[in-house]
């Protein structure tokens, strides 16, 4: 694949400003799904090349760039999305932050990698639902952790005969969170069960002892059905629980540790599956206490569990993968 102009994009709330690499060319569009249409129309004409020959690249940021995907991606032009702290850092210093020079400094980076980026490919329409559903029980969870903490404290000062409607009503909005909560579970649950694919997917991480629903559906979701990482070990660094080296020369020997540059809720979500492995898997069990007794960190230990876990889902994943291509089925276990 030759790529010969790239134009880069940085999408805000209500404007796309575009640069094209090689042209210099700038412009500014409405990020609305007309203007991206003609956004598209101007690339092609302006740079004057081929639909396959154009790389648009952009950073992800969320709703903001839900309609630009969508549209690349259903009239098969080529992009790549990028997390923007990727590009900051290959671009070196920088001062001051505007939009078009933004734009100008994400088609540098795309130029810069044009050979070797990783061309996006549209997750199913399942996997997106779930997605956005899994993002909405988050902040649901942690609001209602946060009134949980707050109502606690009021009361153990205040007690249950002080500020009654000040507890009630937060008793209440506890309560409707639950509600909301349990409406999200049963969708996600819904658009499981209805597609074969997942479902089998589903079943297969929850038998891993220590993987919860929870945890087997942010798998499935950020792994994009286990296609978008080719091993377990990539992923765990997407998740920050891969431990990297910190040793320079003869003067610099940290010890080895996990980076901070991962998503915080599959670290989190794993670290609980390791917890309840420990307890509820004899093999894990005796493991940890083995290295916990030889005088090891019990966090270190607690991270081999974590790798363990990822280890045994991606195999059990892959191997059933392998089974259905060889038999055309996905057997039940």
């Amino acid at each position: 694949m030759e790529i010969k102009e790239v134009i880069g994009i940085d999408a805000s709330k209500l404007t796309l400003d575009c640069c094209l690499h090689n042209r210099g060319e700038e412009e500014v569009f409405d990020n609305t799904l007309a203007d991206i249409g003609i956004m598209v129309a101007w690339a092609l004409d302006t740079s004057g090349v081929r639909k396959e020959k154009l790389l648009f690249v952009f950073e992800y940021t969320g709703l903001y760039t839900h309609q630009l995907i969508q549209y690349l991606g259903g009239n098969g032009y080529l992009f790549h999305v990028v997390p923007g702290l990727e590009i900051k850092r290959s671009l070196g210093i920088a001062r001051g932050k505007e939009d078009r020079v933004d734009a100008k400094r994400i088609a540098l980076y795309g130029y810069r990698v044009r050979e070797e980026v990783k061309i996006y490919k549209m997750p199913g329409e399942s996997l997106e639902s779930m997605k956005r559903l899994m993002s909405m029980r988050r902040k649901l969870v942690a609001q209602r952790a946060g009134h949980i903490t707050t109502l606690g404290e009021q009361e153990r000062i205040l007690g249950q005969g002080m500020q009654k409607v000040l507890l009630r009503v937060q008793q209440e909005l506890i309560a409707t969170l639950d509600v909301q909560i349990s409406t999200i579970e049963k969708e996600l649950d819904r658009i499981i069960g209805q597609d074969p694919e997942l479902k089998n997917l589903q079943r297969l991480l929850t038998s891993i002892k220590g993987i919860s629903e929870v945890t087997a559906r942010f798998l499935i979701v950020y792994t994009v059905g286990f296609t978008a990482f080719k091993t377990w070990r990539k992923f765990a660094s997407y998740c920050g629980i891969a431990p990297f080296p910190y040793r320079s020369g003869t003067s610099i020997k940290g010890r080895t540790k996990v980076s901070h540059l991962a998503n915080k809720e599959g670290k989190t979500l794993l670290n609980l599956c390791a917890s309840s492995a420990i307890q509820c898997n004899p093999e894990m069990k005796t493991y940890y206490e083995r290295r916990v007794e030889q005088g090891k960190n019990k966090m270190s230990t607690l991270n081999v569990i974590r790798n363990k876990l990822l280890a045994r889902a991606f195999a059990v994943v892959g191997r059933v993968h392998h089974m259905s291509i060889q038999w055309g089925i996905y057997p039940e276990l």
